[in-house]
């Protein structure tokens, strides 16, 4: 993988991931209270450093081999999961993820809650929420950086993309203080879905002791083929679901014997 490779594929992965965070924090902060909501933020930023500080160096004592075998089984779970998402979503069986939906879904709850705070935390709903949201997500960013990073020898390189990718996203969502309903996320997901899924094979066949031809260069290949079976079913199921409404559509009208 070359580093641009390996810079844009972290990018687009922890970009998912900030904007989900995002838009929690900000639910919790306009409807409760953006102080409390501030100081679940960096409680979690907090927490999360030291579980990275603990626990990351670990990654690296890991045999290469069973390592690779090991987050290869990982990202293919993660990856089909997100793409198994888009290809539903993209044929129409399932309704597409609306960040802005998402943002009101969580500013009514968080309004709903009942109001109560903590020592020196005004709103315990807001810090928790925010808490929760931040530290969650934090962790699936930390775990593709530590993963691709410690993978391909250049952790510095796969921060630099989980950086520039929370900062864009962070300084892009509070710019306009509304979640960031204008990124295709979607299509992100679709993308990057595809690619854990093609790093997922790569990375578990050479830990299971596979030999790719070409070495790297198979993955010039994998994605491809990858994104276009992807594409493939939700065509298909795009066409099957297209079937299904028109059926259902022919099957509730009334005939026209009926209407005399």
């Amino acid at each position: 993988m070359t580093t641009y490779v390996l810079f844009f594929t972290v990018l687009l992965a922890c970009a998912v991931e900030a904007v989900e965070a995002l838009t929690i924090v900000l639910a919790a902060g306009t409807s409760r209270h953006w102080g409390s909501a501030w100081q679940g933020t960096v409680a979690a930023l907090l927490t999360l450093a030291a579980t990275v500080a603990v626990l990351g160096p670990a990654v690296g004592q890991i045999p290469l081999g069973a390592l690779r075998l090991v987050v290869g089984a990982l990202l293919l779970v993660f990856g089909l999961q997100w793409l198994r998402k888009a290809v539903m979503r993209g044929s129409g069986y399932k309704a597409l993820h609306d960040e802005e939906k998402a943002f009101a879904e969580e500013l009514a709850a968080a309004k709903a809650a009942s109001a109560g705070g903590r020592g020196r935390v005004k709103d315990w709903y807001a810090f928790t929420l925010s808490f929760k949201g931040v530290f969650l997500e934090g962790l699936e960013v930390a775990f593709i950086v530590v993963t691709f990073g410690d993978n391909q020898h250049d952790i510095p390189v796969a921060v630099l993309g989980a950086v520039v990718a929370v900062l864009a996203v962070v300084g892009a969502g509070f710019a306009v203080r509304a979640p960031l309903a204008k990124v295709p996320e979607n299509t992100m997901k679709f993308a990057v879905g595809t690619m854990l899924t093609s790093f997922g094979m790569f990375w578990a066949g050479e830990g299971a002791g596979a030999n790719w031809p070409g070495s790297d260069a198979a993955l010039l290949v994998i994605v491809p083929a990858v994104a276009l079976l992807a594409i493939g079913y939700t065509t298909v199921l795009r066409r099957a679901q297209a079937t299904d409404l028109a059926a259902a559509a022919s099957a509730s009208a009334p005939t026209q014997g009926s209407l005399t």
